[in-house]
């Protein structure tokens, strides 16, 4: 099996959504998506008190993709208009299928604030294909001791598959395309290879350490860089030194056109506007 190629090296820029400052690996200049993957942002850490609380996002709605949480430190609450309630934490993950509407909100729980401590989480949106935009809305939280993973020989590197598949394990998440999600951790330092299907697009991205991709020169030296790779070759070597956390993203290109305006994301302007429409409605539920 050939090793995926390198496509390019970017940064991940802090930037200012409302009152939150996150940084923004995706999208990026010169890149504008990683087809299916929209957007990925990286919050935090945040210093939770109860005299600093800047991640708590109000009631707000959602259709025509798939917002992901993965959380690394602390602890949200999700409230949904399907009527979910659920604390996540540290090493849990949350999959939203907006489908044709959802509202939601999520922030750290009264009593993290009141104990105080770190916040730190990755939010991803995930495309759907056109004919399937407009599917129910459904919630997925998956636990980390749920989450299964796979191994190095010395056990020095672990990769939690969330979503997908990695060597004879399969992430619990039910997902509508093909697409890979894992988790990658250094124990120590170490090297791990792990298969990646032929024409999915790719991604790594370092949340903090260190790694070098494919034996070669392609280094993640420093904290907040992300790789994207061609569509060619179906594996990928990564070697991290101890204390390193990365995300791994692959799927298959819906190549579809996309047109999106704040939370929805659809194939045409008309479709923007029937959601704006759909939102004041009352169609996407409601959330008290």
């Amino acid at each position: 099996m050939d090793l995926k190629i390198v496509h390019k090296i970017s940064e991940s820029p802090i930037v200012n959504m409302g009152n939150i400052r996150l940084r923004q690996p995706l999208p990026v200049e010169g890149i504008e998506m990683v087809d299916p993957f929209l957007l990925l942002h990286h919050y935090g850490p945040y210093a939770i008190s109860p005299f600093n609380n800047p991640f708590d996002v109000g009631a707000h709605p959602h259709r025509g993709f798939e917002p992901i949480t993965l959380l690394f430190k602390g602890e949200q609450l999700h409230r949904d208009s399907l009527g979910n309630e659920v604390i996540v934490e540290a090493g849990d993950v949350q999959w939203v299928t907006a489908g044709r509407g959802i509202v939601h909100s999520e922030g750290p729980t009264k009593e993290f604030i009141e104990k105080t401590g770190d916040l730190e989480g990755i939010q991803l949106w995930l495309n759907l294909p056109a004919n399937k935009k407009m599917i129910p809305a459904n919630y997925q939280h998956i636990k980390a001791s749920q989450i299964p993973i796979v191994e190095n020989i010395d056990k020095s590197i672990l990769l939690k598959v969330i979503a997908g598949g990695q060597k004879n394990k399969q992430g619990l998440i039910k997902t509508q395309t093909s697409v890979n999600v894992f988790t990658i951790e250094a124990k120590n330092n170490g090297e791990i290879e792990f298969d990646v299907p032929e024409g999915h697009k790719a991604l790594v991205y370092l949340l903090q350490g260190k790694a070098i991709i494919n034996k070669e020169t392609t280094l993640l030296k420093g904290e907040n860089q992300m790789i994207t790779f061609k569509e060619e070759g179906s594996r990928i070597e990564l070697e991290a030194e101890k204390g390193s956390v990365l995300l791994f993203l692959s799927g298959e290109p819906i190549k579809e056109k996309v047109t999106s305006w704040g939370p929805y994301v659809m194939n045409s302007q008309t479709e923007i506007m029937e959601a704006l429409r759909d939102y004041k409605q009352g169609k996407m539920g409601f959330l008290y």
